[in-house]
C-alpha cells in the first residue's frame, strides 16, 4: 500500500511562512521532477484557484527487503498504482484549503493513452482510478481525473514510503487520538485507546491500515484526514513554522523526498508560502467523494466502488467555484452575552427542532470530573444519531454542577436540536466556535431526552463526516464536509 503524501506537503508547502524562503531556494534545485502534462490534450477551464493532485505510490525499489518487512510493514509486491489519491486546492486569497479524498478502488473512465511497454495506443475504457498510474504513469492519472472530475490540476506531487516517513520524523512525530484501540496485523499497527505520539514508521502504519474494522478503504481515508488535519495544527502550534532551523530540515527531507510536476518551480512554492503562511487546521475543508455502491463486483476488477454521480458534480462544483465545503452561509455573529449567560431566543425544550442530529457535530468534555462522565454523555448523543467526536476529554477544574451547551450563533437552527436533547442544559453563546458545538457535562446530567420523529435519525456509523453522507441509503445523498479543526484531535 502507499503512503499518504497531503500531511508532509501540505504543511511544508501550504503553511510555510516567510522564514523558510532560503530554505525552498536552497533545495528547489534537487526536487525529482515528472512531466506529469504530457499529452495532456483536451482539460478543463482555468478555474483561477490552484489545485494539486497528491499521491502515494507502493514504490520499492531501493529499500532494503528487511526494512519493509520489519519495519514498516509492507512486504509484498508493488502494485505500480497510486494508493491513495487527493485533490489539495488553495484558494484565490490563499486562506483557505479543500481536500478531497479520491477512494482508490473508484470505477471510471480511463482516457485513451500509449501503452509505454508496447507504444501501442490502448483505447479509452473503465477501470479503477488507482491504476491508471501503471497504466500510463503521472501523465494518464492527471488525464484521469481531471475527465472523471472536471477540475484542471496546476501541479502535481508524488512520494513513496521512505519520503513519509522521513518526512514525519523530522517534525518530530505526530499526534494522533483514537476512541477506541486500532489493530492491524496487516499493516502492524497496535494503536491503544487515547493519544498517541507516533514517528514516521508508525504514521505509515496509521495511514495504511486498511483491517481496522468492515471500512476497509473508507476507514482509512478517515485516518488519512485526521492525520492531515492534526499535522497541520502540530505545526502551526509548535512554532516550526517559525523556526528557520528547525523549518529548514522538514523543508529539506519533505522536498528531496517527492517528486513534482516540472512546472513547479522554487518561485512558485514561495508565492503559495506567501500566500498561505496563515493556513490552519480551522480554515482547511476535508470531503471525500460521495459514493453511491461500495461493492461493485466487475469482472477483471473484482470490487470496486461508484461514484453518487449528483453528489459527485455537486462537490467539485463547489471546489471548481472556490466555495467553502463545510457549513452554511456565514450569517452576522450576535454580539456576546456575559459569560454563563444563556443564549437569547433559544428556548431550553424547544417543541421542534428541525436540523437532523446527524448534520450536527459535538465535541463532548466532562466539566465534573466524574469517572466515565464524558464517555457517557458522547454515547447517549450518539445513539439519538448525533455527529459526535468519539474522544471526550476533560474540562476545566472538574467541578461544574450544570450541562453547558456552548455554540456558535450562526448555528442557531441546529443548537434547538441539541438543546431537545438536552432540554435541562444551558445554552451559552460562543461567536467564533465554528459548526461543532461543546457540552460540557455537569454533574446534573441524567440522561437525554428522545427527538420528534421529524428530525430524529439512526446514529452515524464510525465513518467521519464526509463518508457518512456517502454511505447512506437513498439515490442522492447530500455531499458533507468538516473543518480540520472538527476532526483532529481535541
Amino acid at each position: 500500500m502507499g503512503l499518504w503524501l497531503a500531511g508532509s506537503v501540505s504543511t511544508a508547502v501550504l503553511a510555510t511562512s516567510c522564514t523558510g524562503w532560503a530554505v525552498l531556494n536552497g533545495v528547489g534545485g534537487s526536487i525529482d521532477r515528472v512531466d506529469a502534462f504530457a499529452e495532456a490534450g483536451d482539460r478543463p477551464d482555468d478555474d483561477g484557484g490552484t489545485t494539486f493532485l497528491v499521491v502515494g505510490t507502493d514504490e520499492r525499489e531501493g529499500i532494503p527487503e528487511t526494512t519493509l518487512k520489519d519495519v514498516l510493514h509492507a512486504g509484498g509486491e508493488s502494485c505500480h498504482c497510486t494508493d491513495t489519491m487527493m485533490i489539495v486546492q488553495l484558494a484565490k486569497d490563499g486562506g483557505r484549503a479543500s481536500v478531497i479524498s479520491i477512494p482508490r478502488d473508484s470505477y471510471v473512465t480511463i482516457p485513451a493513452h500509449q501503452d509505454p511497454a508496447t507504444r501501442k495506443q490502448v483505447p479509452a475504457g473503465k477501470g479503477r482510478i488507482n491504476a491508471a498510474y501503471g497504466m500510463g504513469g503521472a501523465p494518464l492519472a492527471v488525464r484521469t481525473v481531471e475527465q472523471n472530475t472536471g477540475l484542471r490540476i496546476d501541479h502535481y506531487l508524488q512520494v513513496d514510503f521512505l519520503g513519509f516517513v522521513s518526512t514525519v520524523d523530522a517534525l518530530g512525530g505526530v499526534e494522533v487520538c483514537t476512541a477506541k484501540p486500532l489493530k492491524d496485523e496487516y499493516a502492524g499497527l497496535d494503536l491503544r485507546a487515547g493519544t498517541s505520539r507516533l514517528d514516521g514508521a508508525g504514521a505509515l502504519k496509521y495511514v495504511r491500515a486498511r483491517h481496522v474494522d468492515g471500512s476497509s478503504d473508507l476507514g482509512r481515508m478517515q485516518r488519512q484526514q485526521k492525520f492531515l488535519a492534526q499535522l497541520l495544527r502540530q505545526a502551526a502550534g509548535t512554532g516550526t513554522l517559525f523556526n528557520p532551523a528547525r523549518l529548514g530540515r522538514v523543508m529539506d527531507s519533505v522536498l528531496r523526498s517527492v517528486k513534482v510536476d516540472k512546472n513547479l518551480s522554487p518561485d512558485d512554492l514561495l508565492a503559495l508560502a506567501a500566500r498561505l503562511k496563515d493556513l490552519s487546521a480551522a480554515n482547511a475543508d476535508f470531503a471525500t467523494i460521495p459514493l453511491s455502491v461500495i461493492d461493485h463486483q466487475v469482472s477483471g476488477w473484482g470490487s470496486t466502488v461508484l461514484w453518487d454521480q449528483r453528489g459527485a458534480k455537486a462537490l467539485f462544483t463547489a471546489v471548481r467555484e472556490g466555495r467553502p465545503l463545510t457549513g452554511r452561509p456565514e450569517a452576522p455573529a450576535a454580539p456576546a452575552p456575559p459569560p454563563g449567560a444563556a443564549a437569547p431566543g433559544v428556548p431550553s425544550a424547544p417543541s421542534a427542532p428541525s436540523v437532523p442530529p446527524g448534520q450536527i457535530h459535538v465535541q463532548v468534555l466532562n466539566g465534573a470530573g466524574l469517572l466515565g462522565l464524558g464517555a457517557r454523555v458522547d454515547g447517549d448523543l450518539r445513539r439519538l444519531g448525533f455527529a459526535t467526536t468519539g474522544t471526550p476529554s476533560n474540562a476545566g477544574a472538574g467541578t461544574a454542577t450544570r450541562t453547558v451547551i456552548r455554540y456558535d450563533p450562526r448555528w442557531d437552527d441546529s443548537v434547538r436540536t441539541l438543546a431537545a436533547a438536552l432540554p435541562a442544559a444551558e445554552p451559552v453563546q460562543v461567536p467564533g466556535l465554528g459548526a461543532t458545538m461543546q457540552v460540557i457535562a455537569g454533574s446534573d446530567y441524567l440522561g437525554v431526552t428522545a427527538l420528534p420523529s421529524s428530525t430524529s435519525g439512526p446514529a452515524p456509523d464510525a465513518s467521519p463526516p464526509s463518508l457518512r453522507s456517502s454511505l447512506s441509503p437513498g439515490p442522492a445523498p447530500t455531499v458533507s464536509a468538516a473543518t480540520g479543526s472538527e476532526i483532529s484531535c481535541p
